[in-house]
């Protein structure tokens, strides 16, 4: 024993350091995505007020008279991003219910890997989807005004694609809730649908809104799906029928362009990106805060 002791503790000091390697490259990823991204951007804002940045009404920086504020691309985001919420939570909160609640064993072996087949889609598939099916076939028909590129098509295709996510992530949470608090109800006479949705949900609250939150920043992430759907027309618009741009559409479509490197158009990228990291960062802050909440009722 005296001597495997030092040969162990070399093996587990060795671990030790490859395990901080590895957290090390991960922050230092991290740090120059960070550095990359502020020392464009401050560039870019040498040329461009950040007032006019933040408050205009229109995003045209490879057109004459340039114009570069962000709210037609951020709100073209956020319209795709909410939509696709609106499609993806009832379909995976719900997937997620019957999965751990009232689903035989063979169907919850069965059901879930299907729903995560899903996640294994090349986005681009989800884009040419929207394209030639859930726009010609789904849409037009029920509203004829709909353009070819549309934001609600995008949203559509979007939902569908983050349906695995919040479904495998809410079945876990739910799947965590100790079976006591189920048995108590039954004993207490309420119905597998009170137990469900008075007992077991709020005592998960925390996953679900972990996983909604996670679904929301893959969905304000996605690039090609949107890309594809939505199309490239920055515009404030209510209408979710008409063609709008990302942020991420917009970073697509200058990279894959013949903007030269150094000037205000190519800078326009960094600025946009810095602007989808800050909005990430506020989504991962508010969801520790919600969920140091909810344990903080639910403990």
């Amino acid at each position: 024993m005296s001597i495997q002791s030092p040969v162990r503790k070399s093996i587990e000091t060795g671990i030790e350091k490859s395990l901080l390697a590895c957290a090390l490259v991960s922050i230092a990823t991290t740090a120059g995505i960070i550095w990359v991204l502020t020392s464009e951007s401050f560039a870019f804002f040498r040329h461009v007020s950040p007032v006019e940045f933040l408050t205009g009404t229109r995003w045209a920086p490879l057109l004459e008279p340039k114009s570069f504020s962000i709210w037609p691309l951020l709100w073209g985001t956020l319209m795709v991003a909410f939509g696709a919420l609106i499609v993806a939570i009832p379909i995976g909160l719900g997937a997620a219910i019957y999965l751990s609640e009232y689903a035989p064993a063979w169907v919850r072996h069965a059901g879930k890997p299907i729903l995560e087949v899903l996640a294994g889609i090349p986005t681009v598939v989800y884009g040419y989807f929207a394209l030639t099916f859930i726009t010609p076939y789904i849409l037009r028909p029920l509203l004829p005004q709909t353009e070819v590129f549309n934001a609600a098509s995008a949203a559509i295709a979007v939902g569908i694609m983050i349906v695995p996510t919040v479904s495998s992530l809410c079945d876990d949470a739910l799947r965590a809730v100790p079976r006591t608090l189920r048995e108590a109800g039954y004993a207490l006479s309420a119905t597998p649908l009170e137990v469900s949705t008075r007992i077991v949900l709020p005592a998960a609250m925390s996953g679900v809104v972990a996983a909604i939150l996670l679904a929301l920043a893959r969905a304000i992430g996605e690039t090609m799906a949107v890309a594809l759907a939505a199309g490239m027309t920055p515009r404030l618009t209510w209408n979710p029928l008409e063609s709008v741009q990302t942020m991420t559409g917009y970073i697509v479509q200058v990279s894959l362009g013949d903007t030269p490197a150094g000037t205000i158009e190519y800078q326009t990228i960094f600025a946009v990106g810095m602007t989808l990291f800050f909005i990430t960062l506020t989504i991962n802050l508010v969801a520790q805060r919600v969920l140091a909440r909810f344990r903080e009722v639910y403990e």
